[in-house]
């Protein structure tokens, strides 16, 4: 049973930081990318970054550009979002999503490409 499973969510004022992390079980973790969507209250659920499985690379949205990283341990089975400069507008549940290298799936921030998603972790930024 694949697992996804956010943490480090909270409350932050508006310029403060906050590291995500996401655990994996239940799946081979260094053969699936990776990648975080947010979900603001009324929206769509939206992409915001993603690394690949070890090359290395990353995509962003350009909201979050220059001040969110995502990385990866493939020995703790373990995605993060490292999350500076926030911004009110940053207020949303926060989900990590991991995508199998198997078949076409689009473009990174294609939702309908991941095959697991977690349960989310809520981040809210005051202004």
């Amino acid at each position: 049973q694949v697992q996804l499973v956010e943490s480090g969510g909270g409350l932050v004022q508006a310029g403060g930081s906050l590291r995500l992390s996401c655990a994996a079980s239940g799946l081979t973790f260094s053969n699936y990318a990776m990648g975080w969507f947010r979900q603001a209250p009324g929206k769509e659920r939206e992409f915001v970054a993603f690394r690949s499985r070890s090359s290395g690379v990353t995509y962003y949205a350009d909201a979050v550009k220059g001040r969110f990283t995502i990385s990866r341990d493939n020995a703790q089975n373990t995605v993060y979002l490292q999350m500076h400069n926030l911004k009110p507008e940053d207020t949303a549940i926060y989900y990590c999503a991991a995508r199998s290298f198997l078949g076409n799936r689009g473009a990174p921030n294609n939702i309908n490409g991941y095959d697991y998603w977690g349960q989310g972790t809520p981040v809210t930024v005051s202004s």
